[in-house]
């Protein structure tokens, strides 16, 4: 979400409690920053360290991403670290050309609630999260899935051989198309002139518009509701087909990369967002750069079928949800070599000495091709090119995944 149009937090806002010392900065559209260059236009997003602003460069005459961060002081150490790996990726040269966000500057900037630490970012559309949503969760068509992997595939290229650095939370929601789905929404094709001078009336800060932001959201949710209800006769949502996308730019780089870090300087033993996670990083065996090449394959998976590869569940049935998502890698990718399930930290949490699981006996499985085929109706000849794609990025054993560099020589990407 870092130089998002939107981001994984749009169905909420950040809410109040968190403007205060240390806290976010409160932004109002016309805003300026660094001595006048950058003039806020509206929030793109929000995240737990940060706020997102669109802003206008008036040295460049220009949008970017306007990044706040909050000003306590584990903040602006989060900070400084994406600071310096997004710097280290402006070093290694033309980011455009290598689908990484670039960092354009940073600076300090002080409010009522402390210093914060602010990045400046090229400015960039809609997530494939966003993008998911948009198609109704049907799965883009094959020809694009192909177009964004190989976006993904050189920015990770870039990111692991040229510069040694583990993303360590690819998901959709960092991955940012090159433009808006909604060209209105896009400050430069949408043909409005830039805020330059604050609006009248616009006398309340950012926060206090917060409420009634999320009442007017609420009831727009209700009205919506009822006016389906009212046009279905009671008889429940209609069913939604997919969108036509065939006019979209999928072209796209990565974003957000405040958890990633140097291969031979890992950060913290447990990193990925929970459906994206290598198993390896559930048993605490270690990981390079292998967990964002098990991180993409989901990814590839999601935009392909509009559905996550991996969504474990625990509690209340007798395992926990680490458990369950070991589980279901096995179902669909087969029993995991004992090798590799003894061989990390907290493997005795979840297998026996044979390389079982302790809780969960009888498994399911349903190999890759046939799930594609049976629940998402691919052709065979489709099932079988995209899993044999797929499946060796799915290896239990990290160093057999393919690098991203392999990849991309992949016949599936190169139909």
């Amino acid at each position: 979400m870092s130089c998002s149009s939107s981001s994984g937090s749009e169905e909420d806002d950040e809410g109040f409690d968190s403007y205060r010392k240390g806290g976010y900065h409160a932004v109002r559209v016309a805003d300026q920053f660094a001595g006048g260059r950058y003039i806020a236009q509206r929030k793109l997003g929000w995240g737990q360290f940060s706020t997102v602003w669109l802003a206008y460069d008036t040295h460049s005459s220009s949008y970017v991403a306007l990044k706040i961060q909050k000003s306590a002081a584990e903040f602006v150490q989060a900070a400084l670290h994406e600071i310096n790996v997004l710097s280290s990726i402006a070093d290694g040269g033309p980011a455009n050309s290598k689908c990484v966000v670039q960092l354009i500057e940073h600076f300090k900037h002080t409010g009522p609630n402390g210093q914060h630490l602010c990045m400046v970012l090229e400015f960039l559309g809609d997530s494939l999260l966003r993008l998911i949503k948009y198609n109704r969760y049907k799965g883009l068509p094959l020809n694009k899935v192909r177009e964004i992997c190989k976006c993904i595939l050189i920015g990770l290229d870039y990111l692991h051989r040229e510069l040694g650095i583990i993303h360590t939370d690819l998901k959709p929601e960092n991955i940012l198309l090159f433009s808006t789905i909604d060209h209105s929404k896009d400050p430069c094709r949408s043909g409005l002139s830039p805020i330059i001078e604050r609006p009248e009336g616009n006398i309340n800060g950012g926060v206090t518009s917060l409420i009634e932001k999320r009442l007017k959201r609420r009831a727009r949710r209700a009205v919506a509701k009822i006016s389906l209800r009212d046009s279905l006769g009671g008889a429940g949502e209609a069913p939604k087909s997919a969108r036509n996308i065939d006019g979209i730019d999928v072209r796209c780089k990565i974003v957000d990369f405040g958890n990633a870090c140097w291969a031979d300087k890992p950060l913290a033993e447990e990193i990925q967002t929970r459906q994206y996670r290598a198993p390896e990083v559930i048993l605490k065996a270690g990981y390079s750069f292998s967990v964002d090449m098990w991180s993409f394959a989901c990814i590839a998976f999601e935009l392909a079928t509009g559905d996550m590869l991996f969504t474990p569940k625990g509690g209340g049935q007798g395992f926990c949800e680490d458990e369950d998502h070991l589980a279901l890698m096995m179902e669909l990718l087969g029993k995991m070599p004992r090798k590799i399930a003894i061989a990390g930290a907290q493997s005795k949490d979840f297998f026996d000495r044979h390389g079982d699981l302790k809780r969960i006996r009888r498994l399911k499985f349903w190999p890759l091709d046939k799930l594609l085929i049976d629940r998402y109706k691919f052709s065979e000849k489709d099932a079988r090119e995209f899993s044999e794609f797929l499946l060796p990025l799915l290896d239990f054993a990290p160093e057999k995944r393919p690098t991203a560099e392999q990849c991309l020589q992949h016949p599936w990407l190169n139909c």
